[in-house]
């Protein structure tokens, strides 16, 4: 899709590139897709063990072998989320006896700090490789979002196995129904159980993958984590990301207020730093300065602390923190077919109250 880079071939993930992929889906992830504390400790359990899963391109499996996507469904906000790690790997397991089908590889539904290396500890588990694609290269805020351009077959029905809570809030199982129907259900399920459930979704061919995910992201990612990494000062770091993706500071300034709702499993609202105005639906959705439209989803928008240069996803933003905001343009990104969807984009404008499609 959009964006996309010539991967390299068949490569042993290691615990660096784990690292590198959680810091570079932090500036990936637009504001979402989970915490970096939760990436990292997901590293840490993959490599407790030794050697991590194996990242393959497309052109390595046949192009009618399956995968399944795995995911993380839920608000980034909420304080008790729970998924363990018998969670992730039971759902891949509920997928594959619940569906009959046998996955060749896995792959995630997105680059974000808790998501660009989901699905390593399953497959480490089940020795299953990952692939160098997700379904979208950046964070997005609905599952319909990377479902790899199933949402347009009407007949299409989803299977879905999840997995999330702790204590009494435990939960898990397989549903099956139109997509629609069944995404809103694993979002619904995501409220009971905490706040977050653990994901495995509709098996797909490689040959769907091809047409449809964003190939070569979670190299991008790592490359975009170790070109972070490797900045001395806050102001490094960030100038390195944004010379790597070839995005633009627009505001450095002090966190004046913000309003952040939980509408839906949803953390929704707008952030005012200086005079610029961020509006969120788990991701940023658009930026503002003094009423000038300056970049609107699927336009990468992205907070960093200015003295540390460390990602702040949308709900770790607080009144007084010290800021750079960057955006990086829909075309130097590399993107999953749904990003271009606009009756998908449109469906944003109801809830940040803006215009998103036009």
């Amino acid at each position: 899709m959009e964006g996309k880079v010539k991967t390299n071939m068949r490569k042993t993930l290691t615990r660096k590139d784990g690292v590198a992929a959680v810091y570079g889906g932090g500036v990936l992830g637009g504001g979402g897709g989970g915490h970096i504390e939760t990436g990292l400790a997901q590293v840490e359990e993959v490599f407790a063990n030794g050697t991590g899963p194996e990242l393959v391109t497309l052109d390595e499996i046949s192009p009618m072998a399956t995968t399944a996507c795995v995911a993380l469904v839920g608000a980034p906000s909420a304080e008790d989320t729970s998924v363990s790690t018998d969670q992730l790997i039971g759902t891949v397991r509920d997928l594959q006896s619940s569906t009959g089908v046998e996955l060749a590889a896995l792959m995630t539904n997105e680059n974000g700090p808790a998501t660009s290396t989901n699905g390593w500890l399953q497959a480490s588990a089940l020795n299953l490789p990952i692939l160098d694609a997700p379904a979208n290269g950046r964070a997005h805020p609905t599952g319909i979002m990377g479902s790899l351009g199933l949402h347009k077959e009407t007949d299409y029905q989803s299977t879905q196995a999840f997995a999330g809570g702790a204590g009494d809030r435990s939960l898990s199982g397989v549903v099956r129904g139109g997509l629609n129907t069944t995404a809103k259900a694993v979002r619904k399920l995501s409220v009971l159980a905490g706040g977050m459930v653990g994901v495995c979704r509709n098996p797909v061919s490689i040959a769907r993958v091809r047409e449809n995910a964003a190939i070569g992201a979670i190299s991008r990612a790592i490359d975009v984590g170790r070109a972070h990494m490797d900045g001395s000062t806050g102001r490094d770091k960030i100038g390195n990301v944004v010379d790597l993706l070839g995005g633009k500071v627009q505001v450095q300034d002090t966190v004046r207020s913000v309003d952040l709702r939980k509408e839906g499993g949803f953390d929704v609202g707008e952030i005012h730093i200086g005079t610029a105005e961020l509006t969120f639906w788990n991701e940023y959705m658009t930026l503002e300065i003094s009423g000038q439209r300056l970049a609107t989803f699927p336009d990468l928008i992205m907070t960093l602390d200015t003295e540390t240069g460390l990602p702040i996803v949308s709900a770790g933003v607080e009144a007084g923190q010290n800021l750079t905001v960057i955006t990086v343009n829909r075309d130097q990104l590399i993107l999953g077919s749904s990003m271009f969807d606009l009756d998908l984009l449109r469906g944003i404008e109801p809830i940040v109250k803006k215009p998103i499609a036009s």
